[in-house]
Protein backbone atom coordinates (compact mmCIF):
# COMPACT_ATOMS: atom_id res chain seq x y z
CA UNK A 1 0.00 0.00 0.00
CA UNK A 2 1.47 3.42 -0.70
CA UNK A 3 2.63 5.69 1.93
CA UNK A 4 0.43 8.55 0.60
CA UNK A 5 -2.60 6.44 0.69
CA UNK A 6 -3.86 7.56 4.78
CA UNK A 7 -6.54 4.91 6.53
CA UNK A 8 -9.68 6.41 6.84
CA UNK A 9 -11.34 5.44 9.78
CA UNK A 10 -15.22 4.50 9.77
CA UNK A 11 -17.11 6.43 12.75
CA UNK A 12 -20.32 4.66 13.44
CA UNK A 13 -22.41 7.25 15.18
CA UNK A 14 -23.13 6.13 18.48
CA UNK A 15 -27.42 5.53 18.88
CA UNK A 16 -28.82 6.97 21.90
CA UNK A 17 -32.63 6.61 21.46
CA UNK A 18 -32.64 2.85 21.69
CA UNK A 19 -36.38 1.79 22.39
CA UNK A 20 -37.00 -0.64 25.41
CA UNK A 21 -37.11 -4.69 24.98
CA UNK A 22 -40.04 -5.89 23.27
CA UNK A 23 -39.41 -9.59 24.46
CA UNK A 24 -42.64 -10.55 26.70
CA UNK A 25 -41.58 -11.08 30.28
CA UNK A 26 -41.22 -14.69 32.00
CA UNK A 27 -44.41 -14.60 33.04
CA UNK A 28 -46.25 -13.04 30.47
CA UNK A 29 -44.68 -16.52 28.53
CA UNK A 30 -45.37 -18.84 30.76
CA UNK A 31 -49.15 -17.15 31.24
CA UNK A 32 -49.68 -17.59 27.67
CA UNK A 33 -48.04 -21.02 27.48
CA UNK A 34 -50.69 -22.00 29.95
CA UNK A 35 -53.76 -20.76 28.27
CA UNK A 36 -52.21 -22.78 25.34
CA UNK A 37 -51.83 -25.94 27.33
CA UNK A 38 -55.79 -25.37 28.64
CA UNK A 39 -56.86 -24.37 25.77
CA UNK A 40 -55.68 -27.12 23.64
CA UNK A 41 -56.83 -29.70 26.36
CA UNK A 42 -60.13 -28.42 25.98
CA UNK A 43 -60.33 -28.85 22.38
CA UNK A 44 -59.47 -32.58 23.07
CA UNK A 45 -61.84 -33.24 25.71
CA UNK A 46 -64.61 -31.40 22.93
CA UNK A 47 -63.72 -33.80 20.53
CA UNK A 48 -62.79 -37.23 21.99
CA UNK A 49 -65.34 -36.62 25.28
CA UNK A 50 -68.56 -35.07 23.23
CA UNK A 51 -67.70 -34.71 19.30
CA UNK A 52 -66.27 -37.93 17.63
CA UNK A 53 -68.23 -40.51 19.50
CA UNK A 54 -71.98 -38.80 17.90
CA UNK A 55 -70.07 -38.78 14.44
CA UNK A 56 -69.82 -35.02 14.63
CA UNK A 57 -67.13 -33.23 12.82
CA UNK A 58 -65.32 -29.97 13.40
CA UNK A 59 -64.45 -27.59 10.83
CA UNK A 60 -61.13 -27.17 8.86
CA UNK A 61 -58.36 -29.58 9.01
CA UNK A 62 -59.34 -31.17 12.43
CA UNK A 63 -62.82 -32.08 10.54
CA UNK A 64 -60.94 -34.04 7.87
CA UNK A 65 -58.60 -35.90 10.53
CA UNK A 66 -62.09 -37.16 12.22
CA UNK A 67 -63.12 -38.68 8.82
CA UNK A 68 -59.30 -39.94 8.21
CA UNK A 69 -59.38 -41.82 11.63
CA UNK A 70 -62.68 -42.80 11.06
CA UNK A 71 -62.01 -44.91 8.04
CA UNK A 72 -58.31 -45.75 8.68
CA UNK A 73 -59.11 -46.89 12.75
CA UNK A 74 -56.14 -45.09 13.68
CA UNK A 75 -55.96 -42.78 16.85
CA UNK A 76 -57.08 -38.90 15.57
CA UNK A 77 -54.19 -37.43 17.04
CA UNK A 78 -51.85 -39.26 14.28
CA UNK A 79 -53.75 -37.23 11.55
CA UNK A 80 -54.28 -33.83 13.53
CA UNK A 81 -50.32 -33.77 13.63
CA UNK A 82 -49.56 -35.25 10.29
CA UNK A 83 -52.19 -33.03 8.34
CA UNK A 84 -50.88 -29.96 9.63
CA UNK A 85 -47.70 -30.44 9.83
CA UNK A 86 -47.27 -28.90 6.21
CA UNK A 87 -49.51 -25.88 6.50
CA UNK A 88 -47.20 -25.36 9.64
CA UNK A 89 -44.36 -25.10 7.49
CA UNK A 90 -45.98 -22.72 5.54
CA UNK A 91 -46.96 -20.29 8.99
CA UNK A 92 -43.38 -20.64 9.70
CA UNK A 93 -42.36 -19.06 6.32
CA UNK A 94 -45.06 -16.72 5.20
CA UNK A 95 -46.27 -15.40 8.47
CA UNK A 96 -43.43 -16.03 11.33
CA UNK A 97 -41.44 -17.80 13.87
CA UNK A 98 -43.35 -17.23 17.01
CA UNK A 99 -47.21 -18.32 15.28
CA UNK A 100 -46.06 -21.40 13.66
CA UNK A 101 -44.29 -22.28 17.42
CA UNK A 102 -47.25 -21.34 19.42
CA UNK A 103 -49.34 -23.25 16.73
CA UNK A 104 -47.68 -26.26 16.44
CA UNK A 105 -47.19 -26.68 20.37
CA UNK A 106 -50.83 -26.41 20.45
CA UNK A 107 -51.18 -28.87 17.95
CA UNK A 108 -49.22 -31.48 20.15
CA UNK A 109 -50.62 -30.46 22.95
CA UNK A 110 -54.17 -31.53 21.12
CA UNK A 111 -53.23 -34.73 19.83
CA UNK A 112 -51.81 -36.16 23.14
CA UNK A 113 -55.38 -35.12 24.54
CA UNK A 114 -57.02 -36.57 22.24
CA UNK A 115 -54.49 -40.10 22.82
CA UNK A 116 -55.29 -39.63 26.55
CA UNK A 117 -59.45 -39.27 26.02
CA UNK A 118 -59.57 -41.88 23.83
CA UNK A 119 -60.21 -44.19 26.08
CA UNK A 120 -62.46 -42.45 28.60
CA UNK A 121 -66.58 -42.87 27.50
CA UNK A 122 -68.59 -40.54 26.07
CA UNK A 123 -70.59 -38.54 28.55
CA UNK A 124 -73.73 -38.54 26.40
CA UNK A 125 -75.05 -40.60 24.09
CA UNK A 126 -77.33 -37.85 22.60
CA UNK A 127 -76.07 -36.24 19.32
CA UNK A 128 -77.91 -32.82 20.16
CA UNK A 129 -76.37 -32.82 23.44
CA UNK A 130 -73.26 -33.74 22.33
CA UNK A 131 -73.04 -31.17 19.87
CA UNK A 132 -74.10 -28.04 21.98
CA UNK A 133 -71.94 -29.00 24.89
CA UNK A 134 -68.82 -29.92 22.47
CA UNK A 135 -69.21 -27.13 20.65
CA UNK A 136 -68.82 -24.84 23.56
CA UNK A 137 -66.38 -26.25 24.90
CA UNK A 138 -64.44 -26.36 21.58
CA UNK A 139 -65.35 -23.05 21.25
CA UNK A 140 -63.65 -21.59 24.59
CA UNK A 141 -60.39 -23.54 24.41
CA UNK A 142 -59.46 -22.70 20.48
CA UNK A 143 -60.69 -19.02 21.52
CA UNK A 144 -57.91 -19.25 24.76
CA UNK A 145 -55.24 -20.85 22.32
CA UNK A 146 -56.36 -17.83 19.95
CA UNK A 147 -55.37 -15.39 22.19
CA UNK A 148 -51.98 -16.65 23.27
CA UNK A 149 -51.01 -15.99 20.32
CA UNK A 150 -51.80 -19.85 18.16
CA UNK A 151 -54.41 -21.63 16.40
CA UNK A 152 -55.55 -25.09 16.73
CA UNK A 153 -55.82 -25.73 12.55
CA UNK A 154 -53.93 -24.82 9.85
CA UNK A 155 -56.87 -23.49 7.63
CA UNK A 156 -56.69 -20.35 9.44
CA UNK A 157 -52.82 -20.04 8.03
CA UNK A 158 -54.27 -21.37 4.29
CA UNK A 159 -57.04 -18.66 4.88
CA UNK A 160 -54.34 -15.69 5.34
CA UNK A 161 -52.09 -16.43 2.55
CA UNK A 162 -54.56 -17.08 0.62
CA UNK A 163 -56.46 -13.52 1.63
CA UNK A 164 -53.33 -12.16 0.75
CA UNK A 165 -53.65 -13.17 -3.14
CA UNK A 166 -57.16 -12.84 -3.44
CA UNK A 167 -60.25 -10.03 -2.90
CA UNK A 168 -61.33 -12.56 -0.27
CA UNK A 169 -61.25 -12.16 3.48
CA UNK A 170 -59.99 -14.52 5.69
CA UNK A 171 -63.23 -15.43 7.27
CA UNK A 172 -64.62 -15.87 3.44
CA UNK A 173 -61.84 -18.64 2.36
CA UNK A 174 -62.45 -20.39 6.23
CA UNK A 175 -66.23 -20.75 5.75
CA UNK A 176 -65.64 -21.31 2.26
CA UNK A 177 -63.52 -24.69 3.16
CA UNK A 178 -65.24 -25.58 6.58
CA UNK A 179 -68.59 -25.51 4.65
CA UNK A 180 -67.08 -27.93 1.79
CA UNK A 181 -65.91 -30.04 4.89
CA UNK A 182 -68.76 -30.21 6.94
CA UNK A 183 -70.56 -31.26 3.77
CA UNK A 184 -68.52 -34.09 3.70
CA UNK A 185 -69.77 -35.34 6.38
CA UNK A 186 -73.25 -36.06 5.10
CA UNK A 187 -71.57 -38.99 2.85
CA UNK A 188 -69.12 -40.07 5.72
CA UNK A 189 -71.68 -40.18 8.58
CA UNK A 190 -74.95 -39.40 7.50
CA UNK A 191 -77.27 -36.12 6.52
CA UNK A 192 -78.39 -35.81 9.96
CA UNK A 193 -74.75 -36.02 11.72
CA UNK A 194 -73.86 -33.78 9.22
CA UNK A 195 -76.30 -30.94 10.36
CA UNK A 196 -75.61 -31.93 14.03
CA UNK A 197 -72.22 -30.86 12.77
CA UNK A 198 -72.85 -27.38 11.61
CA UNK A 199 -74.64 -26.95 14.97
CA UNK A 200 -71.44 -27.22 17.10
CA UNK A 201 -69.13 -25.66 14.12
CA UNK A 202 -71.82 -22.53 14.67
CA UNK A 203 -71.94 -22.33 18.73
CA UNK A 204 -67.61 -22.98 18.59
CA UNK A 205 -67.35 -20.02 16.42
CA UNK A 206 -69.61 -18.11 18.03
CA UNK A 207 -68.07 -19.19 21.70
CA UNK A 208 -64.26 -18.37 19.93
CA UNK A 209 -65.32 -15.18 19.89
CA UNK A 210 -66.77 -14.33 23.38
CA UNK A 211 -63.34 -16.00 24.72
CA UNK A 212 -61.21 -14.09 22.77
CA UNK A 213 -62.70 -10.98 22.49
CA UNK A 214 -64.25 -11.33 26.12
CA UNK A 215 -68.02 -11.21 26.98
CA UNK A 216 -67.96 -7.18 27.85
CA UNK A 217 -66.98 -5.83 24.71
CA UNK A 218 -65.68 -2.35 23.93
CA UNK A 219 -67.05 0.07 21.61
CA UNK A 220 -65.47 3.65 20.48
CA UNK A 221 -68.39 6.19 19.98
CA UNK A 222 -68.00 9.16 17.62
CA UNK A 223 -70.69 12.26 19.29
CA UNK A 224 -71.06 15.45 17.04
CA UNK A 225 -73.34 18.04 18.56
CA UNK A 226 -73.27 21.77 19.13
CA UNK A 227 -73.77 20.92 22.80
CA UNK A 228 -70.60 18.36 22.82
CA UNK A 229 -69.44 20.15 25.63
CA UNK A 230 -72.25 19.48 27.96
CA UNK A 231 -72.37 16.07 27.05
CA UNK A 232 -68.90 15.22 27.32
CA UNK A 233 -69.03 16.46 30.87
CA UNK A 234 -72.06 13.93 31.18
CA UNK A 235 -70.73 11.14 30.21
CA UNK A 236 -67.54 11.59 32.30
CA UNK A 237 -70.00 12.24 35.03
CA UNK A 238 -72.39 9.36 35.06
CA UNK A 239 -70.07 6.80 32.79
CA UNK A 240 -66.87 7.69 34.51
CA UNK A 241 -65.25 7.74 31.07
CA UNK A 242 -62.74 10.19 30.03
CA UNK A 243 -63.56 11.93 26.50
CA UNK A 244 -61.35 13.51 24.17
CA UNK A 245 -62.48 16.39 21.87
CA UNK A 246 -61.10 16.02 18.12
CA UNK A 247 -61.53 18.84 15.90
CA UNK A 248 -63.31 18.21 12.80
CA UNK A 249 -64.86 20.26 9.84
CA UNK A 250 -68.19 19.88 8.22
CA UNK A 251 -68.04 18.91 4.36
CA UNK A 252 -70.43 21.34 3.02
CA UNK A 253 -70.49 24.22 5.61
CA UNK A 254 -66.78 24.16 6.09
CA UNK A 255 -68.05 25.48 9.43
CA UNK A 256 -65.36 24.01 12.56
CA UNK A 257 -66.69 21.15 14.86
CA UNK A 258 -66.17 19.39 17.98
CA UNK A 259 -65.82 15.25 17.70
CA UNK A 260 -66.57 13.84 21.29
CA UNK A 261 -64.69 10.59 21.48
CA UNK A 262 -65.32 7.82 23.85
CA UNK A 263 -64.99 4.39 24.17
CA UNK A 264 -67.53 2.38 26.20
CA UNK A 265 -68.59 -1.19 26.96
CA UNK A 266 -71.51 -2.92 25.54
CA UNK A 267 -73.78 -2.76 28.33
CA UNK A 268 -73.01 0.92 28.32
CA UNK A 269 -74.76 1.86 24.93
CA UNK A 270 -78.27 2.39 26.01
CA UNK A 271 -77.30 4.80 28.71
CA UNK A 272 -75.26 6.71 26.43
CA UNK A 273 -77.75 7.34 23.85
CA UNK A 274 -80.30 8.11 26.63
CA UNK A 275 -77.21 11.01 28.03
CA UNK A 276 -76.71 12.25 24.42
CA UNK A 277 -80.45 12.31 23.54
CA UNK A 278 -81.35 14.51 26.74
CA UNK A 279 -78.79 16.99 25.35
CA UNK A 280 -79.44 17.20 22.03
CA UNK A 281 -81.62 14.75 20.74
CA UNK A 282 -80.46 15.59 16.87
CA UNK A 283 -76.72 14.52 17.69
CA UNK A 284 -74.75 12.46 15.03
CA UNK A 285 -73.39 9.40 17.09
CA UNK A 286 -71.67 6.62 15.39
CA UNK A 287 -70.76 3.42 17.13
CA UNK A 288 -68.37 0.75 16.51
CA UNK A 289 -67.10 -2.71 17.90
CA UNK A 290 -63.36 -2.60 19.49
CA UNK A 291 -61.70 -5.58 19.97
CA UNK A 292 -59.17 -4.76 22.39
CA UNK A 293 -58.51 -1.59 25.19
CA UNK A 294 -55.01 -0.64 26.35
CA UNK A 295 -54.02 1.91 28.56
CA UNK A 296 -55.59 5.49 29.23
CA UNK A 297 -58.26 5.82 31.83
CA UNK A 298 -60.57 3.32 30.85
CA UNK A 299 -62.38 2.50 33.95
CA UNK A 300 -65.71 1.17 34.77
CA UNK A 301 -67.79 3.15 36.89
CA UNK A 302 -72.03 2.12 37.69
CA UNK A 303 -74.25 3.64 35.47
CA UNK A 304 -76.87 5.88 36.94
Amino acid sequence: MSKGIKRVKKVVPAITNIPPSTQPSIGKQLFRFLMMVIGASLVAVALEIFLVPNDIIDGGITGLSIMASHFSGLPLGIFLTLFNLPFLFLGYRQIGKTFALSTLFSIIVMSIGTYLLHPVQAFTSDPLLGSVFGGVILGVGVGLVIRAGGSTDGTEIVAILLSKKSSFSVGEVVMFINVFILSSAGFVFGWDHAMYSLIAYYIAFKLIDVTNEGVDQSKSVWIISEKYKEIGDALTQRLGRGVTYLEGEGSYSGESKKVIFVVITRLEEAKLKTIVSDWDSNAFVAIGNIHDVKGGRFKKKAIH
